[in-house]
């Protein structure tokens, strides 16, 4: 085998490796990705049908992240926080990678938490309490 031929196959594998890399990087339905929009530890995940909720808290707040089960094209997704006695927070809409991040300061109040991709969708009751 010549230098030329040696050359191109180490460049051709390096390519490889760095585009699988790249795009197991890209993932955004990682933990890693839901960690980016949320502060905090994850303390629930909430899976269904057509995607997962991530649930995370921190210093009395609590936020939450839809994530797809599939990835590609825009659907409809939505996330909603309510802590006890309080308003809801929520994101919804088309999105292509998640809904969120949805926050609310909950203190030691109980949180009911919604989410949603295309017709799929949890509901979590009272949590956290």
């Amino acid at each position: 085998m010549d230098i030329g031929a040696l050359r191109r196959r180490v460049a051709l594998g390096l390519a490889v490796l760095t585009a699988s890399g790249l795009l197991a990087l890209m993932s955004p339905g990682s933990a890693a990705a839901a960690a980016s929009y949320c502060s905090g530890r994850e303390v629930r995940k909430l899976p269904f049908s057509t995607g997962t909720v991530r649930v995370y808290k921190s210093r009395g707040y609590v936020c939450a992240v839809t994530f797809p089960k599939r990835q590609g094209g825009r659907k409809q997704m939505s996330v909603s926080v309510r802590a006890r006695g309080g308003r809801p927070d929520k994101d919804e809409g088309l999105f292509s990678h998640h809904a969120g991040p949805a926050k609310v300061h909950a203190g030691r109040r109980c949180v009911w938490i919604t989410g949603s991709v295309g017709r799929g969708s949890v509901s979590s009751g009272w949590i956290l309490c």
